[in-house]
């Protein structure tokens, strides 16, 4: 740092009276200075020092003044105990007085609040104000400033105490201190967002504080008393000024700088000009004066690191290829700064520190210390190596250790303009070293002698060597770069308006210079190359310059595409490839690549490639050059090279798109073949065609396919289907049409005539999936697929057409079953059970519809509706019955056994279902219309059924006992049958009953005991093969049959009471067949007519009178004629014959055949299983008076008339639910 005296008034004592500069105070724009001179106020023009204005307004000395922050006015107080504002016209407008001296006056730096401090007060004064608002203090105020937000005003006191108080005046912070606080000052700048107070005491300290009164670092001692602390340079430095009689620069944290200037007397005020190095001082002899401080570059560069110093005290060290920066803060003045490969040389006010890198990494910022030299070496220049430090003074140049210590010393003959180093191994570097005499020396840390390398008339200025250490480039001080050649010491060129120069560390035939805001870049023998660029050039490496400019260096991209392709110009490709690898661009690299393959250069050509990373030209190259490299094994002629050179060329053209070129010298060495292929793989068609033409050696038929092909990589899907359609492949043209949605295109080639079936299928398929059902149904219809057909209507759940098609064209379908059983299971999902189970009968699947079946048993129980349960379960039998393959008795296997025994068990289930809806009906549901007589026989069958062995254990699911004997108990206690009525509510305690119906019970079960302990006798059934009485119920536990013979019962299934019917079945040596069709003949006329042939009762009828009478064996009439027994005689005969020859268990009654042709057709019943395996049963009704209906298709007998009454209410038989009926044999 130099600093120079701009100009200086010192103002002569008046009257004998000494004149002392107490304050003075920067404009704000910088451009006049306002000094509190004496008893005056007086005004500089900062530019030269002339004295603008001499204010005589103060009648005593002036202590202090201050300017307003926007420059129109500023204020001044003294002695006089008065405070006077002025304009920036110097006029005085406003003045306010105190009760003592003014020590202060302080403008705040964001308003016109004007604070002046006196002995005993301070007062607040703006513009707005109409008085001034003062405030007490308990001790005399000696400085004053405020903070840069203008919120607080700090205070310094005679007492040692600082005062920090808010805009307003109210206390905030007191900082005690041991001494009078003659000067503080608030930084302009903030560190981390912290106001910083400089405080300065005359307790000969330099202190810090933050706003909350906490001590920012600790003090420094100073070696006099400190009487103006002012911030400088937007905070980054301070002034301080006091009884030493100088001005000294410190930094913010109080470190000492230098010295700016020394006067003869105390400097009582020191402050910087806004906006410049500049400053003004005010000394106790009553002298103003203004000094310029230059702050000098300090700084090194080694290649790619550059260091310089930063805030007089921090060293910046810069990678400036990554633009990574480190900073190192010494604390101290940072006076040289040396930097080489991995070490760095700082040299401070009393040592020298010396640095290195933590590892040995390029890029690695991380720096440390290695030695301290604690020694003060003045130096012009520093420079280091790897194991030395090197000073120079003028002409001398003095050789250190880390250690400190002297080695080696060189005396020249001429002042050292310029040092460099240019590397070596360590402790045995070289440097290079410029005189002002023009010469050039080059000096080797190990050896003593000096050895001379060129000499030339003007002073060196700048200077470097080239990569090879074979050229030396030179700026002398008439701004001229001349390059020499150290091996013939001849100058190679030599250019003007040069001011630096530097060759490149990679090539090692270029260097660049710089000067007049050019930068200019000479490679080899070739022309300038020449861009725009303001400052100097320090280092070149690849295709980075590096310039400093405004004490920053910046790295700065050159292109390399001019020196490219001279050299490709000269065919001198190795060294093109080396100015590439500076760096160039990637078409750049390509260029070189071609240009290199072309004239056979491979090498070069991969390398530029490989560059590139182009895979497909490298193995181009390696293609060409193995081709190359066999043709010049086979020895070829001058004649069969020629074209082979010619072929190659040929496809290094098509690989540059230079296709028609390719082509034409193709066609020119009779390879038309190749050209066509060119055109063919580059989609070029016509004019892949123009040559097929013309040489007749590709069928264009075969273009037109590739071409095709192409079109559909491309996806130009129309021209892609016109040429397949046009080369005969339908199939591929149909698959485009079908994916893209085309269907009219679809259609027209449905309506050829000569279309293949299996391309019309492929349309079908595709209409199908677009939903042109429409069309696609007349495409199956065209080509006959009646399963697709079938599979679209199925698609498309058009269940009605597809079950129409399958009986249409059943001969045709496959499978039948494909058809119903998706039809089925829509018809289930649709609730359709009946359509469902009838879907899966025609698909011959019995088992989905026993499946079926199953599930709708489970959801009838669980939804109680115990009516359907029983219909399912019928219809479970009958599948049951339909799955049984036998086609009689004797032929069924264990299969067929197992399946008629699951039949027989639905079918008992569907009665007691049947018969138990009625009973649930009477006890859940609000109201019933079935007689009492229904409800008990139904209750009574039901009980008689259930105690059957089969059932005892386990009755079927959702059927309740108690419910059964609770309607048969009330029942029978209404129709008097008291004795059963009693058994059944005993049975009913022994059961859990509903809470409704115990009180009942209860209530009924000692009621029954007044009555008789019997049952009525028109209650008990009657068996009627024998003519016998049953109880009501069973005790046997055999189920529902007479007690005595074990006929089972035959109910009517609306009234569930006993119906007149016995089974008999006809003789073994009969099938059913037989029986039936003897059943079917009507019996003879005789036998019809002497139907009372056994009966004793005779009647007459002579037309006027009806008589009977009573005959006997004697009787005349019929004594001669045999005895004929009727049908129902030999019936009864056999009846009696069984009952006689009976044993032990119920067995069948077979009667012959001439019993079975003498009984009446309309009094025997025939049931049919849907099974061959079961034989019919026949039953006799032995009261033909009472007249039974039987059902055919559930195989229930009925009372005729109730069997019409439900038919005619519900349209069917209440047990089968089928509408229609069927003959009765």
């Amino acid at each position: 740092m130099r600093t120079s005296l701009a100009w200086s008034d010192k103002v002569p004592d008046r009257n004998g009276v000494k004149v002392v500069v107490q304050d003075i105070a920067y404009h704000p724009d910088g451009t006049q200075l306002v000094a509190a001179i004496g008893t005056r106020v007086m005004i500089y023009d900062t530019t030269n020092g002339t004295l603008l204005h001499s204010l005589k307004g103060h009648k005593d000395t002036v202590y202090t003044v201050d300017y307003a922050h926007d420059g129109k006015r500023f204020a001044s107080g003294g002695a006089d105990n008065v405070v006077i504002i002025w304009t920036d016209k110097a006029e005085g407008i406003l003045k306010y007085t105190h009760n003592d001296s003014i020590q202060k006056v302080a403008y705040n730096p964001q308003s016109q609040c004007l604070a002046s401090c006196t002995a005993s007060d301070f007062g607040l004064w703006s513009p707005e104000q109409k008085s001034v608002a003062k405030h007490k203090v308990v001790s005399k105020i000696l400085s004053a400033s405020w903070s840069v937000d203008g919120e607080y005003l700090a205070m310094g006191m005679f007492n040692g105490q600082i005062l920090i108080r808010d805009k307003q005046g109210g206390e905030k912070v007191t900082i005690e201190r041991t001494a009078p606080v003659w000067t503080l000052s608030w930084s302009p700048g903030r560190d981390d967002q912290t106001d910083i107070l400089a405080v300065g005491c005359w307790d000969r300290t330099l202190s810090f504080y933050q706003f909350n009164g906490t001590q920012y670092g600790k003090d420094r001692k100073l070696t006099f008393d400190p009487c103006c602390v002012s911030f400088f340079n937007k905070g980054k430095y301070l002034l301080v000024a006091g009884s030493n009689r100088k001005a000294s620069l410190y930094t913010k944290e109080g470190i000492f700088l230098s010295d700016i200037c020394e006067v003869p007397a105390w400097v009582w005020t020191v402050k910087a000009r806004p906006k410049a190095n500049t400053i003004a001082v005010g000394t106790d002899n009553g002298t103003v004066a203004s000094y310029h401080l230059n702050f000098g570059t300090v700084h090194g560069i080694f290649q790619e690191r550059y260091s310089y110093r930063e805030n007089m005290t921090d060293v910046i060290v810069q990678h400036l290829m990554t633009e990574q920066k480190v900073r190192i803060k010494t604390r101290d003045f940072v006076k040289k700064i040396a930097v080489y490969r991995d070490r760095l040389a700082v040299q401070l006010s009393d040592r020298i520190i010396i640095y290195e890198l933590s590892n040995e990494s390029s890029y690695d910022m991380h720096y440390r210390v290695r030695d301290r030299i604690q020694k003060d070496l003045p130096c012009s220049l520093l420079v280091v190596a790897s194991l030395h430090f090197i000073l120079c003074q003028q002409r001398k140049l003095q050789q250190y250790n880390f250690a400190g210590k002297k080695e080696r010393e060189w005396v020249l003959e001429s002042p050292i303009r310029y040092i460099t180093v240019t590397g070596g191994a360590k402790g045995k570097e070289g440097l290079l070293v410029g005189l002002k005499d023009g010469s050039v020396l080059q000096i080797f840390l190990d050896n003593p002698f000096p050895i001379p390398l060129i000499k030339q008339s003007n002073a060196i200025v700048c200077l470097d060597i080239s990569v090879n250490r074979e050229k030396l480039a030179v700026v002398d001080d008439t701004n001229t770069c001349l390059v020499y050649n150290l091996v013939t010491k001849e100058l190679l060129y030599e250019e003007k308006g040069a001011n630096s120069v530097a060759w490149n560390t990679e090539f090692d035939d270029m260097l660049c210079f710089a000067g007049q805001n050019q930068l200019k870049i000479k490679t080899g023998h070739f022309p300038v190359h020449a861009q725009r660029m303001q400052g100097f050039v320090v280092g070149f490496t690849g295709s980075k310059v590096f310039c400093l400019h405004a004490l920053a260096v910046q790295a700065m991209d050159v292109p390399q595409s001019a020196p490219l392709y001279r050299y490709v110009e000269q065919k001198e490709f190795g060294l093109a490839y080396q100015v590439a690898c500076l760096g160039v661009t990637e078409s750049d690299w390509r260029l070189l690549a071609w240009e290199a393959l072309k004239n056979m250069d491979f090498d070069i050509a991969r390398k530029g490639f490989i560059r590139v990373r182009d895979i497909r030209y490298i193995e181009l190259v390696h293609h060409i050059e193995a081709t190359r490299k066999s043709q010049t094994l086979s020895a070829p002629s001058p004649d069969v090279d020629k074209k082979s050179k010619a072929i190659v060329l040929a496809e290094i053209l098509a690989y540059q798109g230079k296709f028609h070129m390719a082509a034409k010298l193709l066609g020119d060495y009779d390879e038309a073949t190749k050209a066509i292929q060119l055109f063919s793989d580059l989609r070029m068609w016509d004019d892949a065609k123009k040559y097929a033409a013309a040489s007749k050696s590709i069928d264009v038929k075969q273009l037109v396919q590739d071409q095709a092909k192409w079109a559909e990589d491309v996806h130009d899907w129309r021209a892609a289907t016109e040429m397949y359609l046009a080369s005969g492949n339908v199939p591929k043209a149909v698959q485009i049409m079908g994916a893209r949605g085309w269907f009219n295109d679809l259609m027209e080639v449905v309506q050829r005539p000569d279309c293949d079936p299996k391309v019309l299928s492929m349309c079908a398929e595709y209409l199908l999936h677009a939903g042109k059902f429409k069309q696609c149904r007349d495409v199956y219809l065209k080509i006959g697929d009646f399963d697709a057909l079938m599979k679209m209507h199925l698609a498309c759940q058009d269940w009605e057409e597809a079950v129409r098609l399958a009986q249409k064209h059943k001969d045709k379908i496959q499978n039948v079953a494909d058809v119903y059983v998706p039809y089925a299971e829509w018809l289930a999902s649709q609730d359709r059970y009946e359509d469902a189970l009838a879907a899966y009968t025609s698909a011959r699947r019995p088992d989905q519809c026993i499946k079926l079946l199953e599930q709708l048993v489970a959801s009838a129980v669980v939804e109680t509706r115990f009516k359907d349960a029983s219909y399912f379960h019928w219809r479970l039998c009958d599948e049951l019955l339909a799955c049984v393959a036998a086609t009689s008795p004797d032929a069924t296997t264990e299969s067929d056994k197992a399946k008629i025994r699951a039949a027989l068990e639905h079918e008992t289930c569907a009665d007691v279902y049947f018969a138990y809806s009625v009973i649930f009906a009477y006890t859940d549901e609000p109201f019933t219309t079935l007689l009492p007589e229904t409800l008990f026989h139904a209750s009574q069958f039901l009980l008689n059924t259930l105690s059957a062995k089969a059932m005892a254990a386990a009755p079927p699911p959702g059927v309740s006992v108690a419910r059964v004997v609770f309607t048969l108990a009330q029942h029978a206690q209404q129709l008097e049958a008291f004795k059963l009525a009693r058994q059944m509510y005993e049975r009913l305690h022994q059961m859990r009953v509903r809470p409704e119906w115990q009180n009942t019970v209860d209530v009924t079960s000692m009621t029954l005991q007044t009555k008789p302990y019997s049952d009525r006798d028109e209650l008990l059934p009657i068996d009627y093969r024998s003519s016998t009485t049953n109880p009501l119920l069973n005790p046997n536990g055999t189920g529902d049959v007479c007690v005595h013979t074990g006929h089972p019962f035959v109910r009517s299934f609306a009234s569930f009471d006993t119906l007149p019917l016995v089974e008999f079945q006809p003789t073994p040596d009969l099938t059913d067949e037989e029986a039936i069709a003897l059943l079917e003949v009507l019996p003879s006329v005789g036998d019809n007519n002497d139907s009372s042939a056994g009966d004793p009762w005779k009647t007459t009828d002579t037309g006027n009178m009806q008589s009977m009478r009573l005959g006997d064996d004697n009787d005349p009439d019929h004594a001669d004629k045999p005895v004929v027994l009727s049908g129902s005689q030999m019936f009864e005969k056999a009846l009696n014959r069984q009952a006689i020859a009976r044993g032990a268990g119920y067995k069948v009654l077979q009667i012959d055949a001439k019993i079975l042709a003498a009984l009446k057709p309309n009094e025997v019943f025939v049931v049919r299983y849907p099974t061959k395996a079961l034989r019919c049963k026949f039953y006799k009704n032995m009261i033909p008076d009472i007249k039974v209906h039987l059902s055919p298709a559930c195989r229930k007998f009925f009372h005729e008339d109730d069997f019409e009454f439900e038919y005619l209410r519900d349209g069917a038989c209440a047990y089968c639910r089928l509408p229609e009926l069927d003959p009765v044999p």
